[in-house]
């Protein structure tokens, strides 16, 4: 038997993100826009029966599970919540303006903070540590109930996403300083049993 399916999406756009602060672990909600793509989320996975649906613990998260729900009308799915999916900790720079951060630390410093594996934050987290929580939780939580056949949709966050995914799709540290999260795309896989991808990686998005 082949694995169930696993469906990755990134919350809706948040009140932060529309106005270019650095959220980290701010529990902002949905703007109106965000809130509506994930309606709209539910209709692009409709032919999908999930048995569980994990979110991280922040609001903007379970509200687009909450929206994704909304419109794909199938109730009989697990709802659970982990801090292992929560947003990377943006640490002195959270809430603050992006642009405002790229000016102090200038622009190859502020691609680096973004993108790379490593690069570290003042009081906050890099693309390492939050990848140390998030891929012993996958491992030990998600892909057994793949591997029952079970059907999971993780609900996270820009980094969560990014972690979780260079792990499924086997990227380098280098290569993940390319690896993009939008809100517009779901991410969709089959695995083997060690939780990397097995065979090729699907994509939607909305239109």
């Amino acid at each position: 038997m082949g694995s169930g399916r696993l469906v990755v999406v990134r919350h809706g756009e948040s009140e932060f993100n529309a106005d270019g602060v650095w959220t980290g672990t701010a529990d902002v909600g949905l703007t109106a826009k965000g809130r509506a793509d994930g309606r709209r989320m539910g209709e692009l996975l409709s032919d999908i029966t999930f048995d569980v649906v994990y979110t991280s613990c922040m609001r903007r998260a379970v509200q687009t599970r909450d929206d994704i729900f909304a419109t794909y009308g199938r109730m009989s799915a697990v709802f659970k919540k982990t801090a292992a999916l929560n947003e990377r900790d943006y640490g002195d720079y959270t809430g603050l303006n992006k642009w405002q951060v790229r000016d102090m630390v200038g622009e190859e410093a502020f691609k680096v903070l973004r993108r790379a594996f490593d690069a570290p934050i003042p009081n906050g987290e890099t693309l390492r540590d939050v990848a140390e929580r998030v891929v012993p939780w996958y491992l030990a939580n998600v892909v057994p109930q793949l591997m029952a056949g079970k059907n999971v949709l993780i609900v996270g966050h820009g980094n969560s996403c990014r972690a979780l995914r260079k792990y499924v799709e086997d990227v380098s540290d280098k290569g993940v300083e390319d690896l993009e999260m939008d809100f517009d795309k779901v991410y969709l896989y089959s695995v083997a049993p060690d939780g990397r991808m097995d065979g090729e990686q699907q994509i939607r998005q909305l239109d």
